[in-house]
């Protein structure tokens, strides 16, 4: 059975999530791992959007929080307003999951920009509700692909403040250190070292002693995950109808 470090990474963030949790998800890879938690070990998974949808249960992956998708599967959807003064400021959320395009060794986030604030060489889609998350959801999971690009020395660009619980990659997990809260390495995936995680950081990082290495994917989790994929690739490709009165 092979794998790929995408699939790895997705399922080693589905695994950190409990059953019963509500979970407040961002959109690509923290969707696709809350949602292949729900579909595995944990079924009464709520998961809330930032569109209002609360207690959604997907088929397939949506393109946006604005996805029709996350709407007529939900539960209830309420006002914006209500999920983060209601839900996510009154301490209803467990979990906070989130993505970004830059992190630094203190677990800050960056999802505004690339380059300078007034002229940047990318400007990216913004932050959202991710500093509110981060601020307020008991637990802040992150996942995101590894480079020394995206695992950098400074930010260009400080949209959330750090508090991640852990961060997990494209090659293993790594978790604030309880005295200093730098980011370390506490796991690796197979066929990973330490020094394929070094290179790939933009800091030199720290490697807990105790490094473990995490358990390979089950065929249940693959098949779960890969027929996931399978189903939001047919339904994005399929042509809609409009019609035109």
């Amino acid at each position: 059975m092979t794998w790929t470090p995408d699939e790895m990474m997705t399922i080693a963030a589905a695994r950190r999530l409990r059953d019963g949790a509500v979970c407040f998800v961002g959109i690509g890879l923290p969707s696709a791992a809350c949602n292949l938690a729900r579909l595995t070990h944990a079924p009464n998974l709520v998961l809330i959007y930032e569109s209002g949808t609360v207690g959604t249960r997907p088929t397939v992956l949506p393109l946006s929080i604005g996805d029709g998708e996350l709407a007529s599967t939900a539960r209830t959807v309420i006002p914006l307003p209500e999920i983060f003064t209601h839900y996510l400021q009154r301490g209803r959320v467990d979990v906070g999951f989130l993505g970004a395009a830059q992190i630094d060794r203190m677990g800050g986030l960056n999802s505004t920009v690339i380059g300078p604030y007034a002229s940047p060489k990318v400007r990216l889609p913004g932050s959202g509700g991710a500093p509110e998350i981060a601020a307020h959801a008991k637990e802040v999971l992150v996942v995101m692909k590894q480079s020394p690009r995206s695992f950098v020395e400074r930010l260009d660009f400080r949209t959330s403040a750090g508090r991640p619980r852990a961060v997990i990659t494209d090659l293993g997990v790594m978790e604030p250190d309880p005295a200093t809260q730098e980011l370390t390495l506490r796991a690796i995936f197979e066929g990973v070292t330490a020094e394929d995680v070094r290179a790939a950081c933009g800091w030199p990082l720290r490697v807990a002693p105790e490094l473990t290495t995490i358990a390979p994917p089950t065929a249940e989790e693959l098949e779960v995950l890969r027929a996931l994929h399978a189903r939001t690739a047919e339904a994005h490709a399929r042509r809609i109808q409009l019609t035109l009165t």
